[in-house]
């Protein structure tokens, strides 16, 4: 049986196929169509406005890193809203990345099961609240969509008929597991970073993968508490014996700063002020939250509180369903300084809005009040942030102005193993894990 197929990819083509190819072909053009749509590495992004509170975590921990294992069967949940009075049709696929976040240059086929792409059929509309929208949520992989490779992997959440046209996009990890990763976090013994940086000390038992040159094909990369703006990138092994690579403290390729414990407040009631918030106001039919003016803390010493390592967690007290009972509050941001810094912007940095740099926290200075402000529409909830100081043209930087660096902050460090076999055309992530600061084992 012959099937006559008409598809657009930048120009029609007629093709006649029989029926037991068209899988694979449409398999074929799909992932064309993706790898044209993006030629520059991935990114957590958000295109539409109306797209808020993008959330992707482990099932059963809302404050777990986006990484779940091949091999067993655990399953990434994604939560976004839409804020409007009407719900949608959103679409989403995964994308397989290289190390670096580029598409891997492999079909679809290769790394899914099932289809290619599926309809977002879950959410649910909010409910007594003075914004309204519609709380979305998907499980990954599912019983549609599953997943064959480890590696790095983005989900690309799109409205119906338009994938070319993102509504957002966001990265996840899947490892194989098969290395085993000891890693300890240590004060650095270079006196640049001895009071201010942390510093990993790696070792990899690769005994389920045969090496031949772990120079070349073994990348580590490094995140501090899942930001990937000043992550450490392509780590080569400091020393090689046998099936084991490890990175020491002789480098100072693995060093961070360490910043400080994040500020945070709490938002999860809009009856009465929580910590760290001055005062609500209801007024043009929404509520208003006044933060308490932030303190520089760059000089000042260090203080151990307990925080989220700069995540965020929407919860409600007035309402049993934080999905759609939470409501959306302007927070207003001040941070007092006598004068205005030159030469870069001040962000408010966190999770909550994918370490991003943006229009959205973007600080403006006001000279007659002498303070950068900031107000931001949030979800209800308990959020972690810290001010960040970005010189023009920089992609990050450490937490220094406003914010202090200190070796004794808790943090996690999410360490990534990558093996690139010089036979296959992608990356696998053979393995993967978070060694805590204030911990003596990883995790």
């Amino acid at each position: 049986m012959i099937l006559i197929l008409r598809c657009q990819i930048n120009k029609v083509l007629i093709l006649m196929f029989p029926v037991k190819k068209l899988f694979l072909l449409l398999g074929f053009l799909f992932t064309v169509t993706v790898l044209s749509s993006f030629s520059e590495p991935f990114t957590d992004r958000i295109f539409d406005s109306r797209i808020r509170t993008v959330q992707l975590y482990r099932e059963g921990w809302n404050l777990s890193y986006p990484v779940i294992n091949l091999n067993n069967q655990e399953k990434l949940v994604l939560n976004f809203d839409l804020l409007d009075n009407n719900p949608e049709a959103y679409y989403y696929t995964l994308i397989h990345c290289d190390k670096d976040w580029n598409e891997s240059q492999i079909f679809t086929t290769d790394y899914l099961t099932g289809f290619f792409e599926d309809q977002i059929e879950d959410y649910r509309p909010s409910f007594n609240t003075k914004v309204y929208y519609y709380h979305y949520r998907i499980f990954i992989p599912n019983e549609k969509i599953g997943i064959k490779l480890s590696g790095n992997y983005v989900v690309k959440v799109y409205p119906a008929g338009v994938p070319e046209k993102p509504a957002f996009i966001k990265r996840f990890m899947v490892t194989e597991g098969s290395a085993v990763i000891n890693a300890v976090i240590k004060r650095p013994q270079l006196d640049e970073f001895y009071n201010t940086g942390q510093q990993a000390e790696i070792n990899v038992k690769l005994n389920h993968i045969q090496v031949r040159d772990p120079y070349n094909d073994i990348f580590t990369f490094i995140l501090r508490n899942g930001n990937f703006n000043d992550a450490k990138e392509n780590l080569k092994p400091d020393f090689v014996a046998g099936n084991e690579v490890r990175y020491n403290l002789l480098s100072n390729e693995n060093i961070f700063y360490a910043g400080n414990e994040y500020r945070y407040f709490d938002i999860r009631s809009i009856r009465y002020t929580a910590e760290n918030v001055r005062k609500i106001d209801y007024f043009e039919g929404r509520y208003h939250v006044f933060l308490v003016p932030s303190e520089n803390r760059e000089f000042k010493p260090y203080f151990y509180w307990q925080d989220f390592n700069g995540k965020y967690y929407i919860a409600v007290q007035d309402g049993r369903d934080m999905d759609t009972e939470a409501d959306y509050v302007y927070v207003y941001f001040t941070l007092p300084s006598g004068n205005k810094i030159e030469g870069g912007n001040i962000y408010i940095s966190g999770a909550f809005n994918n370490w991003a740099y943006v229009s959205d926290n973007l600080m403006t200075y006001d000279y007659s009040k002498a303070q950068y402000q900031c107000t931001m529409l949030l979800k209800q909830g308990w959020y972690n942030y810290e001010y960040i100081y970005l010189r023009h043209g920089a992609k990050g930087a450490p937490p220094s102005f406003f914010e202090g660096n200190h070796y004794e902050t808790e943090n996690d460090y999410l360490i990534l193993i990558y093996y690139r076999n010089p036979k296959d055309r992608f990356d696998r992530l053979i393995g993967s894990v978070i060694a805590n600061s204030a911990r003596k084992e990883s995790f």
